[in-house]
């Protein structure tokens, strides 16, 4: 799984979960769609978008990953999980055609939540790009709505290693007459995509410059804003091809997104005295806005539970934390871990300082046992310590 262990499981083609669609009976083409796509707060927005629609009283599917706890949190209606019963039974219907086509476990993953949205007749259904976008699998729909919340520096072996080249594999969603709308106006990204929207005569919308709307999010982190007003602009183009969504759906839906969608792991306050907060940033545009509302916070004493994975460039990463913190590093349990002493070694060039740990669980606790009321606990670096301490 491309998650725990890195590109050797990144499957760059659309050519099988083309086959799968077909083997399936093109489930996707049964519902309508929007579809999201950007290196940070695609998942956000995602839940955002999907919480507006619910308050406007439709059948919503939302399809995201990673996951953070359990497999199924990728696949929901309406917020609720995929049955474990429909997991078991897809894989037992499909198992042949599977190992037959050497199916990676996305394209499998895409293909079953695109069947649970069919057989469950939603109204539309959320779905969330897992890398890049041209070559995702999940670039075989066809939205009412392409969104592109932003471009940064991740997963440059695959995607490209200048924003104008990230740029280009994420507009890879931008559809023949379909209205995009890009989340953030970024001097080097748009010219892309104004190009690319005009050749496929797509009406573009820059959410950062045309959304005046300024609703709160009960998704804490000043960072939301933006992916606020990308969801805002999301569903206005939604209005404009006959949803019947309003103001007050859009204000409902914002204020309501954890209890409609069950998101978690964004600016996630775990516990008050000592202050415990957890976000699954973990690059460095993403890692920068986070750090940057951490240093809003009032403490005494502040303690960081830091993993990271091996893909990511330290060099970049490091730098944003805090050196007047005390560190306890440690590795999440997949194979795609960075070691915790290579990670201590990187670290203390940057002058950060903190001791090694087994594990998250150990490494947590031990700043749990040491915070003191006053202080603020913060874990992150990686989507699966956060999850392992969730």
């Amino acid at each position: 799984m491309y998650q725990k262990v890195g590109k050797v499981a990144y499957k760059a083609d659309l050519s099988n979960i083309q086959k799968l669609d077909e083997h399936l009976k093109n489930p996707h083409r049964t519902f309508k769609t929007i579809h999201v796509a950007g290196t940070n707060g695609k998942g956000s927005t995602s839940h955002m978008i999907a919480s507006i629609l619910q308050e406007a009283g439709y059948k919503v599917g939302l399809y995201t990953s990673p996951h953070l706890k359990d497999f199924r949190e990728r696949i929901r209606i309406n917020g609720k999980a995929v049955s474990k019963q429909f997991v078991r039974g897809f894989v037992h219907r499909n198992w042949n055609f599977f190992e037959t086509n050497s199916l990676s476990f996305f394209e499998m993953t895409v293909g079953m939540a695109f069947d649970y949205f069919a057989k469950k007749q939603v109204d539309i259904a959320v779905i969330e790009v897992g890398l890049g976008g041209r070559l995702d699998s999940t670039n075989i729909i066809t939205p009412e709505v392409s969104v592109i919340t932003n471009i940064g520096f991740d997963h440059t072996a695959y995607l490209g290693d200048t924003l104008p080249l990230i740029a280009a594999e994420k507009a890879g969603i931008i559809k023949k007459d379909i209205p995009v709308v890009i989340g953030e106006l970024q001097e080097e990204t748009i010219p892309i995509f104004r190009h690319l929207a005009s050749e496929r005569n797509a009406p573009m919308t820059v959410a950062e410059t045309s959304t005046s709307e300024t609703y709160k999010s009960d998704l804490l982190g000043n960072y939301q804003e933006k992916n606020c007003k990308t969801a805002i602009a999301a569903t206005y183009q939604l209005a404009n091809r006959g949803f019947k969504i309003n103001n007050t759906h859009i204000k409902n839906g914002l204020s309501n997104v954890l209890k409609n969608t069950n998101l978690q792991g964004r600016w996630q306050v775990l516990q008050q005295k000592p202050k415990i907060i957890c976000d699954t940033a973990h690059n460095k545009e993403g890692l920068s806005l986070v750090l940057n509302q951490l240093r809003k916070e009032n403490y005494q004493t502040l303690h960081i539970v830091l993993g990271i994975v091996k893909d990511k460039n330290l060099s970049d990463i490091l730098p944003l934390f805090p050196k007047s913190a005390t560190y306890y590093f440690c590795s999440p349990k997949i194979p795609r871990a960075l070691d915790t002493k290579t990670l201590h070694k990187e670290a203390k060039k940057s002058g950060l300082t903190g001791s090694i740990y087994e594990s998250v669980p150990d490494a947590f606790h031990n700043a749990k046992d040491k915070a003191k009321s006053e202080d603020v606990v913060f874990v992150g670096g990686s989507t699966f310590v956060v999850a392992e301490v969730i």
